[in-house]
């Protein structure tokens, strides 16, 4: 089919920013779909003018009756980048879609901060959870921010300023490229009262203190960086364990009897789209995973209650399945076995007798790789010192045909 649906980025310089092509396309459009505000920068035509439904998420099916008419949709800055046009394009093929950008938010902050883009973070808590910052913040790091709103700058700080990193530069730049256009710096600890334009991007330059808590994006967290009661996978071993689970862009796995959810978190922490499911029958558990998500920066992970096989039924099939207890209950590795997909990857760890005896079958029976860890900690042996050993683990690791 001929493409019909144009999406256009649009900036805050309104008509006047859009090129030649933007302007033509705009004029000779049947429908022309946008925000109230995007909508009143447009000059008069004869289109049919279309707000965006709320939710965003039935711009779908406003637009499937218009396929095959010459459409517009105006969205903010470059729509491929956080913008509209990702969503469209799951449900029409780019062969029907045009795609106009305009400079996204992130170019015009840049510009105006001096930072390199490929030097920077950029990422967004629009329409997302702003405990996403806690897995950027570290130290010196340049972050580019889409925020949900005028609240944003607020909650930003806040958790710069709880995570030791008070004394980074915060940088409120609003309505960029319009008339408009303001820009405020400050540091997090000092961030003057004021009203900030909804329609404000975040540059944080990070700056860590003397105590600042700095949680590296690679497995092996402090065992105290996590919320928990002694359910908790120790940093060694949950390092180990993360290796072999292998984390990859947008994959899902399944954390079998989570605990405080320390491997799913660092799942998630680890690679760009993972994503993860912590199952847990404990109701205390189950907010302290929620709380050590929001902390760390993994606030999309998935917590379902219940006790593995049960709980598994009717969940997103995983890429990886990690069972940290329970790996002998009656069928709870033949439920994950079975959901796992093609190619993907099974850990379990045991520490008891019976849990290797179980491990040793599994391995007889699916292949795979049968380690033993074993950590030794410095502890006080009377007035010397000595490396005292913790209760080996043993790891099953196995690739699903």
């Amino acid at each position: 089919m001929t493409p019909w649906l144009t999406i256009i980025g649009i900036g805050e310089d309104g008509w006047p920013g859009l090129s030649a092509r933007a302007q033509t396309a705009i004029t000779t459009a049947m429908n022309l779909i946008g925000s109230e505000r995007t909508l009143a920068m447009m000059p008069p035509s004869v289109a049919q003018r279309l707000q965006w439904p709320q939710p965003f998420a039935k711009v779908i099916d406003q637009l499937k009756p218009l396929r095959g008419q010459a459409t517009v949709m105006l969205a903010t800055g470059d729509p491929m980048n956080y913008g509209a046009a990702r969503k469209i394009l799951t449900f029409f093929p780019k062969s029907e879609v045009t795609i106009i950008p305009h400079l996204s938010a992130f170019s015009l902050a840049a510009a105006r901060l001096g930072w390199s883009l490929p030097d920077s973070d950029c990422f967004t808590i629009h329409g997302r959870p702003a405990a996403n910052l806690e897995a950027f913040i570290q130290p010196e790091a340049c972050l580019l921010v889409l925020t949900e709103d005028e609240t944003s700058v607020a909650e930003a700080c806040r958790r710069l300023v709880a995570r030791g990193f008070g004394k980074s530069d915060v940088t409120v730049l609003e309505n960029l490229g319009g008339a408009r256009e303001r820009v405020t710096s400050f540091s997090a600890d000092a961030m003057p009262h004021g009203d900030w334009s909804p329609l404000n991007t975040l540059g944080i330059h990070c700056h860590a203190g003397a105590n600042a808590k700095i949680f590296s994006r690679l497995a092996g967290l402090p065992d105290e960086a996590f919320a928990h009661d002694g359910q908790l996978t120790k940093r060694e071993v949950r390092a180990a364990t993360l290796a072999a689970l292998a984390p990859a862009p947008d994959q899902l796995l399944w954390d079998i009897g989570a605990g405080c959810g320390s491997v799913a978190i660092e799942w998630m922490r680890s690679t760009r789209g993972c994503e993860a499911i912590a199952i847990e029958p404990n109701a205390d558990r189950r907010i302290m995973i929620a709380s050590n998500a929001d902390q760390l920066g993994a606030p999309r992970l998935k917590i379902v209650a219940g006790t593995a096989p049960d709980a598994l039924s009717d969940l997103a099939r995983p890429d990886a399945v990690f069972i940290g207890g329970g790996v002998g209950d009656p069928g709870v590795f033949e439920a994950a076995w079975e959901a796992l997909k093609s190619g993907g990857r099974m850990v379990a760890n045991v520490i008891s007798i019976e849990g290797e005896m179980h491990l040793y079958d599994l391995q007889e029976k699916h292949g795979g790789e049968l380690v033993r860890i074993d950590v030794s900690v410095l502890g006080k042996v009377g007035a010397f010192r000595a490396l005292k050993p913790r209760m080996s683990v043993v790891q099953w690791r196995a690739i699903k045909p």
